[in-house]
């Protein structure tokens, strides 16, 4: 088997993606070598002026079913496949008259693009490449001898090796190229197969498999010692996957993290009316609120936890003013990310060089359909993202008690904040604002009793004598397996409760409730968030 081929001598390109495409072409000219390419992008290069040969001259064979046939023919496969200087590959080339392709040039049809835009089915079906895939591959498991690039970015690299060997390429390069054309391949066909999987409504399809395009290598991951990369699928949801970074230093693997845990958040009340802003600590809010301006809202969601938003993530649901941006600039704040920026507000924020800013373009769909998944030792987990959500028509007042108007939209939010904090979760909620909340414990009595802490610490930070929590209303992710962890919170002060009920307990913490005078609601839906 050889290792350093000849120089390249005869190229096919055949490619969806015609950015830098004459140029390369050009460039490979230079070199002297053959051009042979297929329907739009032989048509490119000839108004080019470059002299190019339709695939269907080495296939004896026209393009036919709308183009879906024209690259499956030996004379392609076999130039592609063939071992060079093998005797018996050699004599099939010499007996069947096929020449060697040395350059693949293929971008595949674009399939994850025409998901997201929500094209119909017939549409997406169309967008599926067949031909592309198979020369890629073909191309890819031959690169002892067959070079193969798969994306515009890899142009002007592949000229520089070119230049360096004479025409040629190196084995090193080659074998570079091959890796990253298979995990195309195999990117590509994953998102066919979940698109497919979700379209036919199978919630766990016999195989699953799911890739991405590399969009950041981090310099470590949750520790120094960890190694880390960052890629993105062809969700086209509004987040930090597809945001501007307008100022700061390069994101890092918690940036990243907490960062879409707060910017989902807020896209929780991207319909409301209201200004949202949530303040997020290790993919905690430790401050949540609604306000009539975006600087209404931070106040409110600052004054939960002042000491925990030093260095912490700042995500809003309207566009970044100057008067929100004057308070954060009075703040260490590691990111914010809010769908658009007003231009003075960007200048009051350049004035912090390490802030990382980062603009959208929109709000996420808190209700988009969706997987995540979590590898664990052997496999993975997947499952739908949590996109649930409950209205005032799926609670059920369940205590003699009746919550008040105010109590129950402020029990709406603390119920929709708390599917935002880990489990264990508490969240006290006072006037549209979260006023303590306990998270990640390994009981629910704690949960309570650290939020209604925090509380009285946020009270003494801010100079104020009772703590935050009294009169407040509080939800809990999940039922209360004992009266115990309602109690807690009846002594902190909250007087009304909603939490998803379901317990064997029920009946024993509905009358804990009454007794403390409590209303409380139950919504039939949890929220683990482990």
């Amino acid at each position: 088997m050889s290792t350093s081929p000849a120089p390249i001598a005869r190229a096919l390109l055949s490619v969806s993606d015609k950015s830098g495409l004459v140029d390369f072409a050009r460039g490979l000219a230079g070199y002297g070598v053959e051009l042979v390419s297929t329907g739009g992008t032989a048509n490119a290069l000839r108004e080019a002026g470059l002299d190019v040969k339709d695939v269907s001259e080495i296939t004896g064979f026209p393009e036919i079913m709308d183009g879906r046939v024209k690259t499956l023919h030996p004379n392609v496969h076999g130039g592609l496949l063939a071992i060079r200087g093998h005797e018996e590959h050699e004599k099939a080339k010499a007996d069947q008259g096929i020449r060697n392709i040395d350059l693949l040039v293929v971008n595949l049809y674009p399939f994850e693009a025409t998901i997201a835009r929500g094209a119909d089915f017939d549409t997406c079906i169309e967008n599926i490449d067949i031909g592309g895939p198979a020369m890629i591959r073909a191309a890819a498991k031959n690169h002892a001898d067959v070079t193969v690039v798969v994306e515009p970015s890899d142009y002007e690299k592949l000229l520089g090796d070119m230049a360096q060997h004479k025409g040629a390429t190196c084995a090193k390069f080659r074998r570079k190229l091959a890796a990253k054309a298979f995990a195309r391949t195999g990117a590509y066909d994953a998102a066919i197969s979940n698109w497919f999987a979700a379209e036919l409504g199978l919630n766990a399809p016999v195989y699953r498999a799911f890739g991405g395009n590399l969009a950041q290598t981090l310099r470590y991951g949750e520790n120094p010692h960890q190694s880390a990369a960052f890629y993105t699928d062809a969700n086209a949801r509004p987040g930090v996957a597809s945001a501007r970074q307008l100022q700061g230093k390069e994101l890092s693997y918690n940036n990243i993290n907490d960062t879409d845990a707060a910017f989902e958040l807020v896209s929780e009340f991207a319909a409301s009316g209201k200004a949202a802003v949530a303040i997020i600590k290790h993919a905690n809010p430790c401050g949540a609120a609604l306000g009539e301006t975006l600087a209404e809202a931070y106040d409110k969601a600052f004054l939960c936890d002042q000491i925990s938003a030093f260095g912490g993530i700042v995500a809003m649901n309207r566009t970044l003013d100057a008067e929100i941006a004057k308070k954060i600039a009075n703040v260490f704040t590691e990111v914010v990310i809010a769908p658009d920026i007003e231009e003075d507000a960007a200048e009051i924020l350049a004035a912090k060089k390490n802030l990382r800013l980062l603009v959208t373009g929109g709000m996420a769909d808190a209700g988009a359909k969706g997987l995540t998944f979590k590898s664990v030792s052997g496999g993975f987990l997947v499952q739908s993202r949590d996109n649930g959500r409950i209205g005032q028509e799926d609670l059920r007042v369940v205590t003699k008690r009746q919550p008040s108007e105010q109590e129950m939209a402020d029990l709406i939010f603390a119920f929709r904040i708390a599917k935002h904090v880990k489990s264990n979760a508490i969240v006290y909620v006072r006037d549209g604002a979260t006023v303590g909340i306990g998270a990640g414990q390994m009981s629910r009595i704690d949960s309570a009793r650290i939020a209604a802490r925090k509380s009285e610490d946020a009270a003494r930070a801010a100079g104020i004598a009772e703590p935050l929590v009294k009169g407040s209303v509080v939800a809990s992710d999940a039922f209360f397996p004992f009266a115990d962890g309602l109690l807690a919170a009846a002594e902190a002060g909250a007087t009304a409760v909603i939490q998803p009920g379901g317990s064997m307990r029920d009946d024993e913490v509905i009358r804990a409730a009454d007794e403390a005078g409590l209303a409380m609601v139950m919504t039939g839906m949890r929220h683990f968030r482990h």
